[in-house]
């Protein structure tokens, strides 16, 4: 048990977290700002802004460039690895959100009035736009700079 609660000790875990959660919250707010309602269901949802992926792999990447140096392999590692998840942040399931959108309207064209469906309705908000991924990155890199040396 006494292992386990080294994990806590990881600097580099823990701002990733942070910047995770932080994404999520912020998500909350830009709700609460946009429309005036409190959902508590983006502490949890994939998509919208800002990416909560780019934040996290952008504190990674960013906290390990700062303590391992930027010329690391360890960097180079978390680097690759946060494109790679941003990539698909803004592609691939930016492509299966607008599928599923696409797939939601044609069944609710098709179904008669009063005639259900057994299945539920496809998750439509799943991806990023470049521009929501783009600011998930900048948040990431701001908050692996400023609490990193905090930790």
């Amino acid at each position: 048990m006494e292992e386990f609660a080294k994990i806590f000790d990881n600097q580099v875990l823990l701002i990733s977290l942070i910047a995770c959660v932080s994404a999520q919250l912020l998500k909350v707010l830009i709700e609460l700002i946009r429309n005036g309602k409190v959902t508590l269901t983006y502490l949890f949802t994939t998509g919208g802004m800002p990416s909560a992926h780019s934040a996290l792999v952008g504190s990674l990447a960013t906290s390990v460039g700062i303590l391992a140096g930027w010329s690391s392999t360890e960097f180079a590692i978390a680097c690759l690895f946060a494109v790679i998840v941003m990539y698909d942040a803004a592609g691939i399931r930016q492509a299966a959100g607008k599928q599923a959108r696409i797939i939601n309207q044609m069944l609710d064209n098709f179904l008669k009035d009063g005639q259900q469906f057994d299945e539920e309705k496809l998750k439509e908000l799943l991806g990023h736009t470049p521009f929501q991924v783009m600011v998930g990155l900048a948040l990431g890199i701001i908050i692996a700079f400023v609490a990193l040396p905090l930790v």
